[in-house]
């Protein structure tokens, strides 16, 4: 006996095949709507203020959309049409209907379906269309989802994004909210005089950040390439060109692991500004994240997983070296090496190989023990040299580099430098980043791209560089727990592996 699934779509491809046989296109080339349902509503209630008793539209409205509901009545049928802005319930009548009304029997939850005719409100309050004239406009050949109404198997929802946004009415929201918030940072920078450029995506060298590329082959250059890590060095060669204040949004590619913060590729804004310096770039970020926050959902407090977190500027500023002594006990500048550090985080119960070099290290101290209780945005600064090759060494004290990160709600949204000018140091820097991966093979170092650094020997004056991560930021302010609810289509494990998704965050 075929399953329930198999029947549902038997009879889908025998009413299609009805439908062809009274000559009936399932999926016509055009329709031409008038209004979108949002649209529609708003004109019919706009037209019903201050009026009494019953209001009809002598305008006639064409509109389109996807059949989430189908109500039988008598000689009458009421059918829910939902498209990308609202639902809106749809009156067919034998007798009014001028042509169609047996197709409603070929009608299946899921059908495409154009509809044209007056607006009135139904005795039950609802605005609905009067239907003279119905279109199909693409028969659906397999059912929606059992849980038409609130899809919650995450396998599904990921893998089959369209099935998620069809279902899940709270979905679309978070995707415009995304939207949205590019465009407002990308305004935000234009207004402040930033151009926007595009750089490479497959790179000869791929630097600019400590991360694992991927790695392709050009045939017709006959040479390897990689996916670039980073837009930073290219950025930072146009500051060198003259190109004062830049900025590119655009996907980054890490060869990493995959779990609530990290995606492989990801969208990511970076910008340079010449003669400005880390300060300089604190006080943009702080005014860009509440700008956006203001334009994208009317104020600048936001609910993140039970917080109210205030975006409003200033943000708190504090040092790394403060942060870490607080929330561990340690006092880094007493270890300064690896072998010491480790040691004494061990000591603590904190887990550290002693295989990862001290960069690595203090990464892990910050990630495990600092970053969950930066909950308010917090501006962390002033990072060890060891973990920042490509920022400048902080004037009165060389052992550290002026460079923060942005976090807030737990979880790091921004990283900035001031940029590292000085082409013998940056050099040495590389080279002790290429040292070190030959000593910590586990582990990913920054690159020694010899182009850049030729780039360097003709002067870059000095700089202040941006990373903002664009889905975390829309995690922030839309209140998602996990990248993959921001990002349209997540990569994912192959289902022929037999493991499941990772589990979903508690809610």
């Amino acid at each position: 006996m075929p399953e329930r699934g198999q029947q549902l779509t038997q009879s889908r491809q025998q009413k299609l095949l009805r439908l062809r046989e009274q000559h009936i296109d399932p999926y016509p080339p055009r329709f031409p709507r008038t209004h979108t349902n949002q649209e529609a509503v708003a004109y019919f209630q706009r037209g019903q203020a201050g009026r009494t008793g019953d209001y009809r539209t002598r305008k006639r409205f064409a509109v389109a959309g996807r059949i989430t509901g189908v109500r039988p009545h008598g000689k009458a049928t009421f059918l829910d049409l939902r498209d990308g802005t609202q639902k809106l319930q749809v009156h067919l009548r034998r007798d009014i209907l001028k042509k169609g009304y047996d197709l409603v029997d070929n009608l299946d939850l899921g059908d495409l379906l154009g509809a044209r005719g007056i607006l009135f409100r139904t005795r039950a309050g609802e605005v609905t269309i009067q239907a003279t004239e119905v279109t199909l406009l693409a028969k659906a050949m397999r059912p929606p989802p059992e849980k038409w109404h609130g899809l919650k198997d995450v396998e599904i929802r990921y893998r089959q994004r369209y099935l998620d946004l069809m279902a899940n009415q709270d979905i679309l929201p978070i995707f415009q909210a995304r939207s949205r918030t590019i465009t407002e940072m990308r305004s935000f920078l234009i207004n402040r005089g930033y151009i926007e450029v595009d750089t490479p995506v497959l790179v000869p060298v791929a630097a600019g950040a400590m991360a694992r590329p991927f790695v392709t082959h050009h045939h017709a250059l006959n040479r390897t390439l990689y996916l670039r890590i980073a837009t930073e060095l290219y950025l930072k060669r146009l500051i060198v060109g003259g190109m004062d204040r830049v900025f590119e949004i655009g996907r980054v590619f890490r060869n990493e692991g995959i779990d609530m913060d990290h995606n492989p590729e990801f969208t990511l804004l970076e910008s340079y500004e010449a003669y400005a310096d880390y300060n300089d770039v604190m006080e943009m970020v702080e005014q860009m994240v509440a700008t956006v926050a203001q334009a994208v959902l009317g104020g600048t407090v936001v609910a993140h997983q039970g917080n109210e977190i205030d975006l409003s500027p200033p943000w708190q500023r504090v040092s790394l070296y403060e942060a870490i002594r607080k929330h561990t006990g340690i006092d880094i500048e007493s270890y300064p090496d690896a072998e010491s550090l480790g040691a004494e985080m061990r000591k603590r119960g904190v887990e550290a190989s002693d295989r990862m070099s001290r960069g690595r290290l203090l990464d892990k101290l910050l990630g495990s023990a600092v970053e969950p209780h930066l909950v308010q945005p917090t501006f962390l600064m002033d990072y060890p040299v060891e973990m920042s090759p490509l920022a400048k060494a902080k004037p009165d004290n060389p052992h550290y580099v002026e460079r923060f990160e942005a976090f807030a709600g737990g979880m790091e949204i921004a990283n900035a430098f001031t940029e590292l000018n000085d082409p013998a140091v940056q050099r040495q820097r590389f080279q002790e980043q290429e040292a070190l991966r030959a000593q910590y093979g586990g582990e990913d170092f920054d690159r020694l791209d010899e182009d850049y650094l030729t780039a360097l020997e003709y002067g870059m004056p000095p700089t202040g560089g941006l990373g903002i991560g664009i889905d975390r930021l829309v995690m922030l302010l839309t209140g998602q727990r996990t990248i993959r609810d921001v990002v349209l289509f997540p990569q994912l494990r192959s289902r022929d592996t037999g493991q499941a998704l990772p589990p979903e965050p508690d809610a």
